[in-house]
């Protein structure tokens, strides 16, 4: 049988052909990343931002600069702005000028200031522990209950759990604050920054502890998590995505004729972006990158690979679905299809 017919099979199953028909809509989105300013309201262990020369670049402020910057990105066919570094919420009509170019778009925040209503975006509101743990991690008080209190009800948002290894027991905890609250969540896996000689790095203990967290939350909240069987697999794999699938961002991928190495940029707050340097998380250190924001596109991008049996295939999707609904505002995700316990499908 061929391979074409082969997956013609897969999609001929009534479980599957639907969820393939809704992803599938998405694949128009080309995304890049933009820094909107050096300046933070916290300063975090392990903070990617301040990693690197990035936060060396000068801040333009100037809106007409930024219109023109985004007017340019959208001629050239990006239809996705993530709007990150270093606290975009510090710069609203910054924000806003993005998102009246670009449609469709999220932005990583520390949530410690609410996000204008009208800047239609996904908004990743980051959580790395307890209201204790968050504390003497990121300097801040009371962080959660102030991230709640500027989005509660406010459907754009999403509370993005960090796991490092000394936060995994508390985040049953806060999944059970987010829950009574109406909240969405999601994961993310601390990566170190190139050069992190801290006690944050992930050991193969704690990824197997975070992977039975994980399954655990996922179980207990499936209403409040968005998440997948196969989201846990690859995001606590003992080898990072980069091993696993090869990165296909211009810092991992020189070629330039399709995919992310041909569209992808990562423009610092001087409107200038650096292709060596160009990824989701700029200054992470690959061989140790698990982010959520990588695999988004890590995984996804390599749908050949899980195309080969109807299991992989549907791992895929649930993988998909879970990617989409943690970033695309309004994407309402389906239930997971797939099974505990896949394996990443071996490289060709």
């Amino acid at each position: 049988m061929s391979a074409a017919c082969k997956f013609g099979d897969i999609l001929a199953d009534p479980q599957i052909r639907p969820r393939w028909e809704k992803v599938r809509r998405y694949f128009f989105l080309r995304e890049s990343t933009y820094d909107m300013t050096r300046r933070c309201n916290i300063h975090c262990d392990g903070c990617y931002y301040f990693e690197g020369e990035k936060h060396l670049a000068a801040e333009n402020r100037d809106p007409a600069a930024w219109r023109e910057l985004m007017a340019a990105e959208k001629a050239r066919g990006i239809t996705f702005a993530v709007l990150a570094g270093a606290e975009p919420s510090l710069v609203p009509e910054l924000c806003r000028v993005c998102s009246e170019h670009i449609p469709l778009g999220a932005i990583a925040t520390n949530g410690l200031k609410p996000i204008p209503g009208d800047i239609a975006y996904r908004i990743h509101v980051s959580v790395w522990g307890t209201d204790e743990t968050s504390l003497a991690v990121r300097g801040a008080a009371d962080m959660l209950a102030r991230q709640l209190e500027n989005y509660r009800e406010d459907p754009r948002a999403i509370f993005i759990y960090t796991f490092t290894p000394y936060n995994i027991e508390e985040a049953g905890t806060v999944a059970g604050i987010l829950a009574k609250a109406g909240q969405k969540m999601s994961f993310n896996m601390f990566s170190a920054p190139l050069g992190y000689s801290g006690r944050l790095r992930h050991t193969p203990e704690s990824l197997k502890a975070t992977a039975e967290m994980m399954a655990a939350l996922l179980n207990r909240y499936p209403e409040t998590v968005l998440y997948s069987p196969y989201n846990i697999t690859v995001h606590t794999n003992a080898l990072g995505l980069d091993a696993l699938f090869s990165c296909p961002y211009p810092r991992r991928n020189p070629s330039t004729a399709v995919g992310l190495g041909r569209t992808f940029r990562q423009y610092r707050t001087d409107l200038n972006w650096d292709r060596a340097a160009a990824c989701c998380v700029p200054d992470t250190d690959c061989a140790d990158c698990r982010h959520y924001a990588a695999g988004s596109a890590v995984v996804t991008a390599r749908m050949y690979r899980h195309a080969n049996d109807r299991e992989s295939f549907v791992a895929w999707l649930d993988y998909v679905d879970s990617y989409l609904a943690v970033w695309v505002h309004g994407y309402e995700k389906g239930p997971n299809l797939g099974r505990a316990g896949t394996a990443v499908p071996a490289k060709d």
